[in-house]
């Protein structure tokens, strides 16, 4: 038998939130891999890492560096 693991939304983590708009959707990006198939979740990390380096270097989202 297989359970869900947060069957209600009651039982649901509380979602992350920075304030911080470009962060959030990052996170967002993450919070969204259950309900992607397995051989996304790498494109979809990698990308995590490369918006998180440019909010962090202030860089930005349309600029290639």
């Amino acid at each position: 038998m297989t359970q869900q693991p947060f069957a209600d939304a009651a039982d649901a983590p509380e979602r992350v939130r920075t304030g911080e708009d470009r962060v959030d959707a990052v996170i967002a990006s993450v919070e969204e891999l259950a309900d992607r198939p397995v051989d996304e979740h790498v494109a979809v990390f990698e990308q995590a890492h490369d918006e998180l380096r440019r909010s962090l270097d202030g860089t930005p989202h349309d600029d290639p560096a």
